[in-house]
């Protein structure tokens, strides 16, 4: 079956300038970088152009400059990103658009590899300015968008400039929109979702997409205090938006007339504080002392969504189920992640999730790569879930 965009295998690139738009926004510090995922999850579509004779350069954002800031210069992502490239040269030129880029790029060789400076260095990019995505635009022959976590934003490089030159969706894009697509628009059923945090209120479009789109929507963290609060339960000194009440109650009607059961604890971890070391009880859920908190859901609720799990043929997480920074709170997040990730390699459970705190939480558990898919994507991941369409990905799509 065709894909619905154009990926790699659509473009002849021997010979010619690829322009590769990266997320190389990773964390760093004392110019270091922390956690090199993004850069390792890009090399493949890099080694690949410049193994079929591209002249490949690469086009980044790095955190949020307000003009030319030299402390968010990519400059310091060179040797990672060689590194990343099994020790590919990799050029570097200190603008990302006229005569700096023009002049490396020129210097490359069919399957050579360039870097430029940060995009957001220019007031264009961000502004999604048509006379920028043309001097970008200007340094190639075919583009190449291989950052779903930065496909959410029209920006010039993600979105202005695949209509400016032939594109396509490099691997790891390809790989997310399959996964993606694989989860929530072509799914194998019953579909589970579960979603964890703190506030309804930062994911109201999600929940609310969410719940007419799968079989099962199990809410975890605390904003399932909101929920449980919302049906009359006594959810103690737990965070909690008691504002909210009135809209988990039509979440849970819309669940309700789309088919969608929703799952809440039935059980909880509680304390006086959030604290490690901290004195613990499990109690019931409509058990909760006034002066203890809900930090993590209990033995018999982890039991519940393991059982779910196990009928269940697609899992999509978005949120921790407690707060899993703080052991031992991280328990049934753990315990779910490790069940999900079993079930995913016996049973064959198609298993995508994504989001920060997921992506840190299923590392914790030691699970980040036993999963289906892992999306490191961030806000793109949450839009997704929402059901919105993203600028980045629409751009590519065939016409």
């Amino acid at each position: 079956m065709t894909a619905p965009f154009r990926t790699l295998d659509d473009l002849d690139v021997a010979g010619q300038v690829v322009l590769v738009r990266a997320d190389l926004n990773v964390p760093m510090a004392d110019g270091r970088v922390t956690d090199a995922t993004r850069i390792e999850r890009l090399a493949p579509t890099l080694v690949e152009l410049a193994d079929r004779g591209a002249k490949v350069v690469v086009l980044s954002h790095f955190g949020r400059p307000k003009g030319k800031d030299p402390a968010l210069s990519l400059a310091p992502l060179v040797a990672p990103l060689s590194a990343a490239l099994g020790g590919r040269p990799v050029g570097f030129a200190v603008d990302c658009i006229g005569l700096p880029a023009a002049a490396v790029i020129d210097q490359l060789a069919p399957g050579g590899i360039a870097l430029l400076e940060n995009l957001r260095f220019h007031p264009g990019e961000e502004k999604n300015d048509p006379a920028f995505a043309k001097a970008l635009a200007a340094l190639g022959q075919l583009y190449v968008n291989d950052a779903f976590s930065a496909a959410h934003r029209a920006h010039a490089s993600t979105e202005g400039l695949a209509h400016l030159l032939p594109s396509a969706a490099g691997r790891l894009m390809q790989a997310e929109c399959e996964a993606l697509a694989k989860a929530l628009e072509t799914p194998e059923k019953p579909v589970v979702a579960i979603v964890g945090g703190s506030k309804v209120s930062t994911k109201l479009d999600l929940l609310q997409n969410l719940v007419t789109k799968v079989d099962r929507l199990v809410i975890g963290g605390a904003m399932a205090n909101t929920l449980l609060f919302a049906r009359g339960v006594d959810v103690g000194a737990s965070l909690c938006e008691r504002d909210m009440a009135e809209t988990c109650r039509e979440i849970e009607a819309a669940a309700k007339a789309a088919g969608c059961t929703l799952i809440l604890p039935v059980d909880a971890v509680v304390a006086a504080k959030l604290a490690a070391g901290v004195e613990t009880a499990t109690v019931a859920i409509d058990q909760v002392p006034s002066d203890r908190m809900i930090l993590d859901v209990g033995p018999a609720t982890v039991a519940a969504i393991n059982a779910q799990l196990a009928e269940a043929r697609t899992l999509v997480w978005n949120g921790p189920l407690g707060a899993f920074e703080t052991p031992p709170f991280d328990a049934a997040t753990v315990a779910v992640a490790r069940e999900a990730a079993r079930l995913t390699a016996e049973a064959g459970l198609v298993s995508v999730a994504g989001g920060g705190d997921t992506v840190a939480a299923l590392a914790a558990a030691g699970v980040e790569e036993r999963l289906t898919y892992v999306s490191t994507a961030g806000g793109a991941f949450l839009e997704w879930l929402e059901g919105r369409s993203l600028p980045g990905v629409e751009a590519l799509r065939r016409r």
